[in-house]
């Protein structure tokens, strides 16, 4: 899945242009904060969440940045997936 990125977010619209998908973060010092994800319940069930914290995990590792989860859900998508624990900066 690709998602739409702007400063600060990656997130998907329908074919009618409403969000149904969004991760927010920001980022100081080098450090992605992850501060919020939504999936409209249309889309809950699929994965789209998780695809949303490798979006993330992507662009941080591009560009040499950390990661610290604040969101409960970006905190139990890097407990549970080891791969990115590399990235994590508690």
């Amino acid at each position: 899945m690709k998602f739409l990125a702007s400063p600060g977010r990656f997130y998907q619209n329908d074919a009618a242009g409403n969000m149904v998908a969004e991760v927010t973060f920001t980022i100081k010092d080098d450090v992605v904060s992850i501060n919020h994800t939504f999936v409209d319940p249309s889309l809950r069930g699929q994965g789209v969440a998780g695809k949303l914290m490798v979006a993330v995990a992507d662009y941080a590792r591009k560009h040499h940045y950390w990661i610290k989860p604040v969101c409960s859900y970006s905190q139990m998508f890097f407990q549970k997936f080891t791969e990115y624990q590399d990235l994590v900066k508690e």
